[in-house]
């Protein structure tokens, strides 16, 4: 146990001691603040300032609101060639002409033209059309003689809340709404397969340089094999998890002091307001109710559990990357034929994950919750649509019991491959060495 320990140790110190663990740990916050400012300085420099000149022959339009980079007057009064000749010296970028179409205010489709030597922008057009739209809207209401409030009343909408059929149930139910637990899912599930892909392939390259720098052999001296193996990977798996720790708190402090130092410009805000994307008050609102489903969600159970089935996934592939990193040998193109069957069932879990939060009661998502190979993914994605706990629990059960069968079947591998050279290995000679004696 003290030797396991002590490569563990060592196994920790000298990565996270490296200057490329120190440069990758603080230079990604430092990458997503920069990111930040040059996307928000892109956006913040990237507006129209437009004075716009506006004919209308309908007499529909006779005010129009200007947005944060567009100007607009209306100048019925003056003649469309005249305006055409003098917009220029009257300092105008454009004209806006709304030809006359009679009577026939009622239609549905009309037609603007705007002149200018330079093109808008799809943001400007859009807002443009947006508030024409609007106004003779406005006019076809006052036409017709529509009562407003009874018009306003035909907007309806529904909020369908989730709970439990059983009559029986005394306790407080809990709601979250299926596209809440449909991002959460997806974004737990995704960070699953990043940590159990990314640093089991770092327990792979560790056995790999040492198995092919010859330093193993002083090693196995005086430890066993499949000690080292799993000093190997308990050691770079507190690399990754020191890694998440500090991004978990440094990340959201410089998102916070970039946002502090760097405020979101609200007439971007309003711009896309008045061009009919976003309704301000409408995403304040949904931001509010995000975050009170938030606070309702189990997070005293779905974190252990999000910690547990990591552990699971992590420890069941990594023992399987460091046999396959022990089988390789000095020819790294042929070796690498020999991580596909380890990599296709992550990739496999992660397209599965994609399907089963849309469905997440489903059959192919309870039995994939089963599949060890999957399960690490599958059921953290599946955690805020709250599964039975029966599922969660033998999911649990089978993933741990393979967690262990396979560190002491990769063991097998490991205690031979790491010591074999010159040979080129296969699948069918790689199942021999797992009924080698010791």
């Amino acid at each position: 146990m003290n030797k396991l320990w002590l490569i563990i140790k060592r196994e920790y110190w000298t990565r996270v001691r490296k200057k490329t663990f120190i440069l990758a740990t603080l230079g990604t916050p430092l990458a997503i603040a920069i990111f930040i400012m040059v996307v928000g300085w892109i956006f913040s420099n990237n507006t129209e300032e437009l004075r716009i000149a506006v004919k209308d022959d309908t007499g529909v339009v006779k005010v129009i609101k200007d947005s944060p980079s567009v100007k607009f007057k209306v100048m019925n009064d003056v003649d469309l060639e005249d305006l055409r000749k003098t917009y220029q010296d009257k300092d105008f970028d454009g004209i806006l002409y709304i030809p006359e179409y009679g009577e026939n205010l009622m239609k549905e489709d009309f037609k603007a033209t705007y002149y200018s030597e330079q093109q808008l922008g799809i943001m400007t057009k859009e807002m443009v059309q947006n508030q024409l739209e609007r106004k003779f809207r406005e006019h076809k209401i006052d036409q017709s003689n529509i009562d407003r409030k009874m018009l306003d009343g035909l907007d309806t909408s529904f909020d369908i809340k989730e709970k439990s059929a059983d009559l029986e149930s005394s306790e407080e139910e809990k709601s979250i709404s299926a596209e809440l637990a449909t991002v959460m899912g997806m974004f737990m599930g995704f960070i699953m397969y990043l940590v159990v892909f990314i640093y089991g392939s770092m327990v792979m390259r560790s056995v790999m340089e040492e198995k092919t720098s010859r330093i193993v052999e002083v090693m196995i001296s005086s430890v066993k094999p499949f000690q080292l193996m799993m000093g190997k990977i308990v050691g770079v798996g507190g690399v990754g998890l020191t890694q998440v720790l500090i991004w978990a708190i440094l990340i959201p402090v410089v998102v916070t002091v970039v946002g502090l130092l760097f405020p979101v410009d609200p007439s971007s805000m309003q711009e896309m307001s008045a061009a009919g994307e976003v309704d301000v008050e409408e995403m304040e609102f949904h931001i509010n109710m995000l975050l009170e489903k938030l606070k309702d969600m189990d997070w005293i159970i779905i974190l252990p559990l999000f910690v547990l089935f990591f552990l699971g996934g992590y420890f069941l592939y990594s023992s399987l990357f460091a046999a396959v990193g022990s089988a390789m040998g000095d020819d790294l193109g042929e070796g690498q034929t020999l991580t596909i069957p380890i990599i296709i069932p992550v990739i496999l879990a992660l397209y599965v994950m994609m399907a089963v939060v849309q469905n997440p009661n489903s059959s192919m998502a309870t039995w994939s919750s089963m599949i060890p190979f999957f399960s690490p993914i599958v059921l953290p994605a599946r955690l805020a649509f709250q599964p039975p706990a029966w599922e969660i629990a033998l999911s649990l059960i089978i993933l741990l019991a393979s967690s262990v069968f396979f560190v002491w079947l990769s063991g097998r591998i490991y205690r031979v491959g790491i010591l074999m050279y010159g040979k080129k290995v296969n699948f069918k000679e790689i199942g021999k060495w797992l009924f080698y004696k010791d």
